[in-house]
């Protein structure tokens, strides 16, 4: 199925429930998710926000939230929900993960090491914060350490493939033999 259709689905569906329950924060906040990989960040904003002000103690909409004006470069915006996320609720590994990788996007490198090392005291098989933890050390130039956190992420199931070979974070390494031979290594086992 299309991606594109899957989110569009995913609004619909959404919609009806919301239709049916104007107060269901989770749908608010469900469909906001739809919206955000459908592309329309204005559309998740104002789910989030619907979903916080009908529940704000729900800290899986700050954190959605905040990802989203992370996505938009608001990092002020971003780190004030992944703040608030982690106030609700100090298990919240991937708001520190997330929080972590907005701080790296600032270069706010040890802010941001502390806050991907407490998403993987958290939950140690985190494979997002093992591979923000890769990327984090891409952007401090330690291209050896990069490339221990990114294998332990994929040996832990990471998988996101086309993010590896887009995302700007891993464009310094992305020519070297180290990347290229984890490349080569996944489209053997994975014809």
């Amino acid at each position: 199925m299309n991606k594109n259709l899957k989110y569009e689905l995913a609004i619909e569906r959404y919609s009806r429930a919301i239709y049916l329950n104007k107060s269901d924060y989770r749908a608010h906040n469900n469909r906001g998710i739809a919206f955000q990989k459908a592309g329309k960040f204005k559309e998740a904003i104002t789910d989030f926000t619907k979903a916080i002000e009908l529940n704000q103690s729900f800290d899986p909409a700050y954190t959605n939230r905040g990802n989203v004006y992370q996505e938009l470069g608001d990092y002020e915006s971003a780190l004030y929900d992944f703040n608030r996320a982690i106030d609700i609720n100090p298990n919240n590994g991937m708001a520190y993960n997330n929080r972590g990788f907005c701080y790296m996007l600032i270069g706010e490198y040890e802010k941001a090491k502390k806050d991907i090392q407490t998403a993987l005291e958290i939950n140690k098989d985190n494979i997002f914060a093992l591979n923000s933890m890769a990327e984090l050390y891409v952007a401090m130039n330690d291209y050896e350490k990069a490339f221990e956190w990114l294998k332990e992420a994929i040996r832990n199931g990471y998988n996101n493939w086309n993010y590896l070979m887009t995302s700007k974070t891993f464009q310094k390494i992305r020519n070297t033999e180290t990347f290229k031979q984890i490349i080569k290594n996944h489209q053997r086992k994975n014809p």
